[in-house]
């Protein structure tokens, strides 16, 4: 890890710091670092900014209650801009968006952006506003028991693909699980950040018993 003096601040004294969700990699929000506010993110674990437009520091969340759990601060290869990656509690705008990336300048028609995170919007879209001829509408309507034996026999399926060693297929079929879970999620009203901090807690388990393993 470097040193906080290594770091190039501008004129004014100041690091732009770029804020990305560590579950959905969304970016959230830029905003600008001092030295002090760098410093204050860090001994709290919080997102600590510097306001230009107030000229004082900004303690992300103290108002609002969106605070922002750092899980990790990395610098560029020049040194003179910062990614924050973290886990939020709310919004990270202040209009109430969950990003201030909210407006698309230009989008390829060729090239689509795939996420985890897009793909629980549109399921939670067929839900919402039914679309006739939709699969996911078609398992919405007809409720829990329909969608868990979907991901019943999706189980299944990626079983007998993995015993055949079919790693195309078993690909193919685990995608269809992930899917249908999926949907499963959102008429249960589970979110992914719900997933994520399951298996985050989990890590902190096993990393904590392999500690004591190894000081035995």
């Amino acid at each position: 890890m470097i040193n906080i003096q290594e770091l190039k601040f501008d004129k004014d004294g100041l690091i732009p710091a770029i804020v990305v969700d560590a579950v959905s990699k969304k970016v959230l929000t830029l905003a600008y670092m001092n030295e002090e506010s760098l410093k204050i993110s860090m001994e709290k674990g919080l997102t600590c900014f510097w306001s230009r437009s107030r000229g004082e520091l900004w303690l992300k969340g103290e108002t609002s209650g969106n605070y922002q759990h750092i899980v990790s601060i990395t610098a560029d290869c020049d040194k003179d801009a910062l990614v924050v990656m973290v886990e939020k509690d709310g919004p990270a705008c202040h209009t109430g968006s969950d990003s201030c990336f909210e407006a698309t300048v230009w989008e390829s028609d060729e090239l689509q952006e795939f996420s985890l995170e897009g793909l629980m919007k549109l399921i939670e879209g067929r839900k919402i506003d039914k679309k006739e001829g939709s699969y996911t509408t078609y398992l919405f309507e007809k409720g829990l028991d329909k969608i868990l034996k979907k991901v019943g026999e999706e189980s299944t399926e990626v079983i007998i693909a993995a015993k055949a060693e079919d790693k195309k297929e078993t690909i193919y079929e685990i995608a269809d699980l992930a899917y249908h879970v999926m949907v499963l999620m959102i008429e249960a009203g589970i979110s992914l950040e719900d997933i994520h901090k399951e298996l985050a807690s989990r890590h902190v388990v096993d990393k904590k018993v392999k500690q004591e393993k190894m000081t035995k």
